[in-house]
């Protein structure tokens, strides 16, 4: 072999090294992910089969991606969880998306009241104040594009993901029209304001309404009121007696276990009380300690 066939040989090995590289690293990054999805089914599996609470993700899974985004909602998808919470504003032109707080101001590179802008204007600001560079592109979404999202992955899974939706300023009718129609509608919860969830109780007669509850003497007046689905209870006055009492009447227990109560000491104290469902910022620390609570 000459001197030139060497250096043609030496060339294409330098060549095919170079692509096992990037080949090997995506076969480790599938893997992971594969490792990752095992994971996460495990644990759902072990929760559901020992009948633990069920997980919703506020706002989706905000520590992994900006809250309320089509990012942070995929996050929480492959989190598996029971419910993603989502939070329905209306625009100034009656379009309905979905943001937090009544103004732009905190997590969006916008300004001002989010009923004062019409929706090609929201769609000019980024939704990912916050996050660095990653997520610049990242839009506010509309009902319409979560409901999509959500729709198209309980297609392709066994175990549905349902909405939690808050009603923040939203008008029953489209609301309740968008949901339907993608199949959403029957098992989704609605959290509100009583005359907002009454309003609501109008346009879906069957919908799951979830009021809030802050003390046991106004629960009879509710239920009668509204036949709710659930309660979303604050955490600082669950108790024992209080979930016995709403599960003898064949209702649904809800909290949030937010900020300082978002540990694994109250995770396992709301598995021990029997509480339905927990709302956190970290899915997988509840997954992981109730998984291990069992052990």
């Amino acid at each position: 072999m000459n001197k030139r066939q060497w250096a043609q040989l030496w060339v294409a090995g330098f060549l095919l090294g170079g692509l096992a590289i990037p080949n090997s690293v995506m076969g480790q990054s599938a893997r992971k992910m594969a490792s990752f999805t095992d994971s996460i089914s495990m644990y759902r599996t072990a929760l559901s089969t020992h009948n633990q609470p069920g997980v919703s993700a506020h706002r989706g899974n905000s520590q992994r991606a900006p809250e309320n985004t089509l990012a942070t909602f995929q996050e929480a998808l492959t989190m598996q969880v029971d419910y993603i919470e989502i939070d329905v504003r209306t625009t100034a032109d009656n379009q309905l998306v979905i943001l937090h707080d009544a103004t732009l101001n905190r997590t969006t590179t916008g300004t001002g009241p989010v009923n004062a802008q019409t929706l090609a204007t929201l769609r000019t600001l980024s939704a990912g104040k916050g996050f660095g560079d990653r997520f610049q592109t990242e839009r506010i979404p509309t009902l319409d594009e979560v409901c999509k999202l959500v729709a198209n992955w309980n297609a392709k899974h066994p175990k549905p993901t349902n909405l939690y939706v808050d009603c923040k300023n939203v008008a029953p009718e489209p609301l309740v029209s968008q949901l339907q129609a993608y199949g959403l509608l029957k098992n989704a919860v609605f959290y509100g304001s009583d005359e907002t969830l009454l309003a609501l109780k109008q346009a879906a007669p069957t919908a799951r309404l979830m009021p809030s509850l802050r003390k046991a003497e106004d629960m009879a007046d509710k239920i009668a009121k509204l036949n709710p689905y659930a309660f979303d209870l604050n955490w600082l006055v669950v108790s024992e007696s209080l979930i016995q009492q709403i599960h003898q009447h064949g209702i649904k227990a809800f909290s949030d276990l937010l900020d300082s109560a978002d540990s694994a000491e109250q995770y396992r104290k709301a598995a021990q009380l029997k509480l339905d469902v927990i709302q956190t910022d970290y899915v997988l620390n509840v997954y992981k300690t109730l998984t291990h609570s069992m052990n």
